[in-house]
């Protein structure tokens, strides 16, 4: 006898048999079992998966001499002829190459005659979709209304081109695809009752190259057996199929999770040599990485068919879970790239380069030939700023006291000149705290900003008031040179070259002093002053910052201004704009402290919508009387005023009870205040806006015209 193929010989032969169908074997069983059989059954899948099979399983099931039944006997004459094809009521149609009318009307010409041996005349027209339209239409009566004796079983791969007509006439069951799991446990069944030595890997390559279909798996394992000459292992399997050798694939993750570049690049050069698909080469990384994903959440769920279990789960271990995120995404993004790539290698390359470059904080190290390594450093401008004091030292001034005018209140007396020692900027980390904390109140739009920078300035320029440092104008250039600072937001931070430019320790020249009142403007800027001039021109609109008193001399330290002497002498200051938050009131006592209240509140939807048009007329105790105005009068049920009382109960810490009455004409709601506190914002952003000597100088100088429905107040 002829070599009978594994996809012919372990075809089922009942439903009993059937593997990976459960859903269809169970509706047919229990529709056999009781005779509740349809005249048409419609199967769709996609190849190898058992719609031919299940159509002649129904076969021997509607004709075997035992009767109907969901367990043909196999035996009889029916089951054996119906196993061999020559059954004479199993009329196979393939409707790939019988596509005319005039062929379907032949076969329907038959219908009407009883079966010659049969207890049914079974239709079965494989590939159903592929009958024209006029084929279609000359089945559809008989398919609605066939004799009695008479059943269709339909199959198709394509049901989206069957006309719906087709459809509704037929029972439909759609054939699952078969998982790899599924398919390794039928080919261990197989390949024992075969006899034919094997490996697992081996196994999961082939239901991993079948794709869903069973019968695909079986003829892969027929040139598996004639490829491995008998047995079947997983280094020939993957030579088979034209597949990497899963060794290169692990090696290729080991050199990711070390950011070894140099062995990343040498194995895709291996993997060259060999003539390797690089596109499968990346689908394999890719499911490599998913079963790692799948090792960091559920240890236990990840699958050993390639005996790497132990394997995965430790280079779970070593790499994080946005890395094995990143790097899954590159790889299946990275093969839709390999055909724009100018080759293969190199398409594959970038890739793994891509996945170092990307990574989180990944920067690449170089040093001298050395290859480029890619390290996780972390940001240590903070920390240089705060931890390390400035190493510079800054020599003080020779001042030669003269006498003070008659002005003056007491004049020093003549000594002789006296130099101080080099004192160590130690200042510095505190120059940098005033200069952020200053970028975060103008970012916040603190009415108080130029009080607390004044203070801050104070404290800050009080240790170097001693000495006259020469301008910063020269460092505030360089600073810009390299990104202009008006880009830079206040919610970011600083380049290291502004805080250095501004803190360079300095040798001032020697200055002659002269007499003069302590209130003259001076000619070179503090330091502090320094400051406020960069973050002047950093903010697009910055708030008026009082001008910093002039660093007075050694001799008279008592005339240097305090900060709130500044701050009240500053006519510049804009007038504040009204905040739309008020407050939390502590206690709830009238309408005022509830229109203050309600912004303070936890309530949202209908709630808060109620809330925002009550007033509160009255207080007895501990209920509240609220006054709601008609428009929402039909929106209040118990639950919602439940609701409230417990938003009122969270913020007062205070249990109350509410009663709705009609809302007095003269009390005031939230959703008003609300509406007149906009329109007095406005007027107030507008006043501000105009009051500004820019837009002034705009309006003059170049006839400018002001939209004043742009402006908003942003405070």
């Amino acid at each position: 006898m002829s070599y009978q193929v594994l996809a012919r010989k372990w075809r089922p032969k009942n439903f009993h048999e059937l593997v990976g169908q459960d859903h269809v074997q169970r509706a047919l069983v229990s529709a056999l079992d009781n005779n509740r059989l349809h005249h048409a059954y419609l199967f769709t899948g996609t190849r190898g998966v058992g719609k031919t099979t299940i159509a002649r399983i129904i076969a021997k099931c509607l004709n075997c001499e035992t009767g109907i039944t969901s367990r043909p006997c196999g035996e009889c004459s029916s089951c054996r002829e119906i196993d061999e094809g020559r059954f004479v009521d199993l009329i196979e149609v393939d409707a790939a190459s019988r596509t005319k009318v005039e062929d379907t009307r032949e076969l329907l010409d038959n219908v009407q005659y009883a079966p010659s041996r049969g207890r049914f005349k079974v239709y079965l027209i494989d590939e159903v979709h592929m009958l024209s339209t006029h084929s279609f239409n000359a089945l559809l009566k008989t398919l609605e209304e066939p004799p009695p004796h008479v059943k269709f079983l339909l199959a198709t791969t394509d049901p989206q081109k069957l006309p719906v007509t087709v459809l509704s006439r037929c029972l439909q069951f759609n054939l699952k695809n078969m998982p790899p799991e599924r398919v390794v446990e039928h080919l261990t069944h197989v390949l024992g009752a075969e006899q034919i030595p094997f490996d697992e890997a081996s196994l999961w390559l082939l239901g991993r190259a079948a794709d869903g279909s069973m019968r695909d798996a079986l003829s892969l394992t027929d040139q598996a057996i004639a490829f491995g000459q008998g047995q079947i292992n997983a280094s020939q399997v993957s030579e088979m199929l034209g597949l990497v050798d899963q060794r290169h694939v692990t090696a290729l993750i080991e050199h990711l999770i070390n950011r070894d570049t140099q062995a990343l690049l040498q194995g895709a050069a291996r993997l060259s040599e060999q003539a390797a698909d690089f596109e499968t080469t990346l689908a394999d990384m890719a499911l490599y990485l998913h079963r790692m994903a799948i090792a960091q959440l559920l240890p236990d769920a990840v699958d050993n068919g390639l005996g790497d279990k132990a394997q995965v789960l430790a280079h779970a271990a070593q790499m994080t879970a946005e890395d094995v995120q990143l790097y899954y995404q590159i790889a299946i993004k990275s093969q839709e790239d390999l055909r724009l790539a100018p080759d293969p290698r190199t398409g594959f390359e970038m890739a793994l380069i891509r996945m170092l470059a990307f990574a989180p904080q990944g920067v690449p190290v170089s040093q001298g030939s050395a290859p480029v390594s890619f390290s996780r450093e972390p940001d240590k401008k903070k920390q240089q700023l705060a931890a390390e004091p400035a190493q510079a030292q800054v020599e003080q001034p020779t001042i030669q006291p003269t006498a003070q005018p008659t002005t003056q209140p007491t004049a020093q007396p003549a000594t002789p000149p006296v130099t101080t020692a080099p004192a160590s900027t130690q200042e510095a980390p505190a120059a940098v705290d005033l200069i952020k904390n200053a970028r975060a109140a103008l970012a916040r739009g603190n009415q108080n900003a130029a009080q607390a920078l004044s203070a801050q300035q104070a404290a800050v320029s009080a240790p170097v008031q001693a000495a006259v440092q020469k301008p910063v104008q020269a460092a505030v250039v360089q600073a810009e040179s390299a990104r202009p600072l008006g880009d830079i937001p206040p919610w970011e931070e600083l380049p290291d070259s502004a805080y250095e430019s501004v803190l360079a320790p300095t040798s001032p020249p020697m200055i002659e002093p002269a007499v003069a009142p302590s209130t003259a403007p001076s000619a070179v800027p503090s330091a502090a002053q320094a400051e406020t001039n960069i973050y002047q021109k950093m903010m697009p609109e910055p708030m008026p910052v009082p001008t910093a008193p002039e660093p007075a001399l050694v001799s008279a330290p008592q005339n240097i201004p305090t900060p709130e002497a500044a701050v009240i002498d500053n006519e510049a200051t804009p007038a504040n704009i009204t905040p739309m938050v008020a407050p939390c009131p502590t206690e709830l006592h009238n309408n005022q402290h509830w229109v203050m209240l309600l912004d303070h509140l936890p309530l949202r939807g209908f709630e808060r919508t109620i809330a925002d048009n009550a007033a509160l007329q009255e207080r007895k105790d501990s209920v509240l009387v609220f006054g709601i105005s008609e428009n929402v009068r039909n929106f209040i049920n118990p639950a919602r005023i439940e609701e409230w009382q417990r938003a009122l109960q969270q913020v007062l810490h205070e249990a109350f009870t509410i009663e709705i009455v009609t809302l007095q004409p003269n009390m005031d709601t939230p959703s008003q205040r609300k509406e007149r506190l906009i329109a007095l914002r406005k007027q107030q952003a507008d006043q501000l806006f105009m009051q500004d000597d820019n837009i002034q100088r705009l309006l003059n100088e170049f006839d400018a015209e002001v939209n004043f429905p742009s402006i908003q107040p942003l405070v």
